[in-house]
């Protein structure tokens, strides 16, 4: 990735952006996002940092690791570590019987009326949208430079397989940021993503149409605002779709 400056204002950088609470009070480390481990090696250069507290990353740390990991399974059909393409999947499923035991207990297994074994997973979908709701807030506000923590309005994941064509089309082409229609603070890194693109069609830095490219084909990203409110949606190995919404 390319590394892109911001000089929005320095007072918005005061809390952590999780638990609210004052950084300059806490002991602090720098948080990827999106989270590493969803990313394959090599992963790029200039990844997304923000500035947390330590309480809060090692509090996601669980809930990250299985999100990637079922993920990882769902994705390669099975519990075993070598059949992950995800390293970080691999290597938890090998190191946790606990961890592979429960990602076994969400897969069901049925026969179609050909004789097709089919496979159903269940996950913990609210550990996933935790997953998502912090790498949603650290997209906000390093694009945008907005802390937001208050709770947002909603939490949303879904397949693409599961989606309707039309339900796929308004997901890929949000439509705040395309045509413009509220332009991010002067400053922020969104703003200069979209200015080095000239607007519209082109793609900015790192930008394909409205989406920053972390990964290809691995993690993608879009942050628009409307009025007040604030949007963010990610696409995680191009198989699950999330969108994290803030109403004003």
């Amino acid at each position: 990735m390319e590394r892109v400056e911001e000089f929005v204002d320095d007072r918005q950088k005061s809390w952590c952006i999780h638990c609210t609470r004052w950084l300059a009070e806490l002991d602090t480390t720098e948080d990827h996002v999106p989270t590493k481990g969803l990313l394959v090696k090599p992963r790029p250069h200039h990844l997304p940092v923000v500035t947390i507290c330590r309480d809060c990353n090692n509090g996601f740390s669980r809930d990250e690791q299985y999100a990637v990991t079922v993920l990882s399974c769902i994705l390669a059909g099975s519990t075993e570590p070598e059949k992950q393409r995800n390293a970080s999947a691999a290597r938890a499923l090998a190191k946790s019987v606990a961890l592979r035991t429960m990602i076994d207990r969400s897969k069901q297994e049925y026969q179609t009326t050909g004789g097709e074994t089919r496979i159903v997973w269940r996950p913990d979908i609210d550990r996933i949208k935790r997953v998502v709701l912090k790498n949603a807030r650290g997209h906000a506000y390093f694009e945008y430079g907005e802390p937001m923590m208050v709770a947002p309005t909603d939490v949303w994941v879904q397949p693409f397989e599961n989606m309707t064509e039309t339900e796929r089309m308004e997901f890929e082409h949000p439509d705040d940021v395309g045509d413009l229609s509220v332009w991010p603070e002067v400053g922020s890194r969104m703003m200069t993503r979209i200015a080095s693109g000239l607007g519209v069609e082109e793609a900015g830095l790192d930008m394909e149409g409205d989406w920053v490219i972390v990964q290809e084909d691995t993690y993608r990203y879009s942050v628009s605002q409307s009025g007040g409110g604030l949007r963010v949606r990610s696409v995680l190995w191009e198989y699950l779709a999330t969108e994290v919404q803030w109403e004003d």
